[in-house]
């Protein structure tokens, strides 16, 4: 205890010297320590924005506030009056609005792995990537066989935006990813085939799994739940969803809240090699991981 006493003092000391010499406004460790916590809290605060529909629903917020800001510059007072009477209503709806995204940060806060993610210096798995052109070719074989003997399916190929708020409504596959294992969960009669399936990368994460439907009154009347879903899904994320339909054998695509329908096979081979080569963003700290694996494999190297 007297020696991290010590080690406090000492960087204390060393930092109020630096603060003289560099004419910076007095701060002790404890100070810098808050700092460091507010920055890791905010940085994952902004994740899960991003991770979620809480981004496109805070997208909402943002221009309703941009819009009381030139109020406030105009002085419309009715427009400033509404608003100021409307903000406790506001906040205890923004909370009704955000409480699945809020129940699963809590969650993840408190998951043992949540801290070990951020420190994470295991290199030996490398990074995940998207799905391999094994996979596209497997998912179009599938579409394609089912859509000879009219069996219904719902495939949702994720991208950058993770959709496990919908994964954890259906059951755990976690398998790779074949056309005879697609084949098998959409079987009429067999418990999988009710649903979605969500791939992952080159794996099919889970199964009968429920989607959102769109509200669009430009979908067409004549199409089903199946073709519902899938815009609905492609509103809310980036990922594209294939649709076989029951009735006809013939397969449709969702991607960005629009409905292909009828497509072919290389018009559904091309989309998944876009949504593959989509260039994905990656975050400092994932930035930084990667340099730190780069040096070391070089010192691998030059040790040999």
């Amino acid at each position: 205890m007297k020696q991290v006493q010590n080690a406090m003092a000492m960087l204390n000391a060393f930092w109020e010297k630096a603060s003289l010499y560099m004419k910076i406004p007095k701060m002790t460790v404890t100070n810098l320590v808050e700092i460091i916590i507010i920055a890791f809290l905010f940085y994952y605060m902004l994740v899960w924005i991003k991770n979620t529909r809480a981004w496109v629903l805070l997208k909402g917020i943002l221009v309703i506030l941009l819009f009381v800001s030139v109020a406030a510059v105009f002085q419309m007072n009715t427009i400033l009056w509404i608003a100021q009477n409307t903000l406790s209503v506001a906040i205890i709806a923004l909370v009704v609005i955000f409480q699945p995204e809020l129940r699963k940060a809590l969650e993840n806060l408190g998951r043992k792995n949540f801290l070990t993610s951020f420190f994470s210096f295991d290199f030996s798995r490398g990074d995940a990537g998207k799905f391999s052109d094994k996979t596209i070719n497997e998912l179009v074989k599938a579409c394609y066989e089912m859509g000879k003997v009219k069996t219904g399916a719902l495939i949702v190929v994720e991208d950058e935006i993770v959709l496990t708020e919908y994964e954890r409504t259906g059951i755990a596959v976690d398998g790779i990813l074949t056309s005879q294992l697609l084949i098998n969960i959409f079987e009429k009669n067999t418990p999988l085939h009710d649903g979605a399936v969500i791939v992952r990368g080159d794996r099919v994460v889970s199964a009968t799994c429920y989607l959102p439907l769109t509200d669009s009154l430009s979908i067409s009347k004549d199409l089903g739940t199946r073709h519902r879903a899938a815009v609905g899904i492609s509103e809310v994320s980036d990922s594209l969803t294939i649709v076989v339909s029951e009735e006809t054998g013939r397969v449709s695509i969702a991607l960005d809240g629009e409905l292909y329908r009828n497509v072919d096979a290389d018009f559904l081979k091309n989309k998944l090699a876009y949504i593959q080569k989509r260039e994905k963003k990656v975050t400092k700290i994932e930035l930084w991981k990667r340099r730190l694996k780069d040096v070391k494999e070089a010192r691998k190297k030059n040790n040999k």
